[in-house]
């Protein structure tokens, strides 16, 4: 692992990145996302990323976040509500479990996929994968009481 991708996943790991990340990361990533019309999303260069729209589980109005993401060989994600290890759930995984139909725009192509919790062993093989993916999960997991949420969105239709 490069230098440079080793500091980037310490410093995501402390709790001051976790206090400003949430406010700074998705307002640059929707406006980079919205002036390149889908073709530049900013915190990607580090960590793979879909901006996800979901149906706003109280307002049930569209809701745009950006997110990183775990793609699968076969074409779904893996995305990890960990909130930047923040104590609540991040608001877009109550949206999925209230409203699974979804979409994500991966790499400029909107794609209509339906998201599904992970629970149980199948929650445990991904929770590990992830951890490799990216190690600073596991900094966010120990920081809260809560089980980051896992979902995996796979294509409809």
């Amino acid at each position: 692992m490069a230098v440079g991708a080793r500091m980037v996943q310490r410093v995501s790991s402390t709790r001051m990145f976790g206090r400003i990340a949430p406010h700074v990361i998705p307002a640059m990533d929707r406006a980079v996302h919205r002036l390149t019309r889908g073709r530049v999303l900013l915190s990607a260069t580090m960590l793979p990323g879909v901006i996800l729209t979901a149906t706003g589980a109280k307002s049930g109005q569209p809701r745009r976040t950006p997110l990183a993401c775990m793609p699968e060989k076969g074409g779904s994600w893996v995305l990890i509500g960990s909130n930047f290890g923040r104590p609540g759930h991040p608001a877009w995984t109550g949206n999925l479990l209230r409203h699974p139909d979804a979409n994500v725009n991966w790499k400029g192509r909107d794609i209509p996929v339906r998201a599904r919790l992970l629970e149980g062993a199948e929650r445990e093989a991904v929770w590990k994968a992830a951890l490799k993916f990216w190690p600073p999960y596991a900094s966010y997991q120990a920081r809260v009481e809560r089980e980051i949420r896992l979902f995996r969105l796979e294509p409809r239709g």
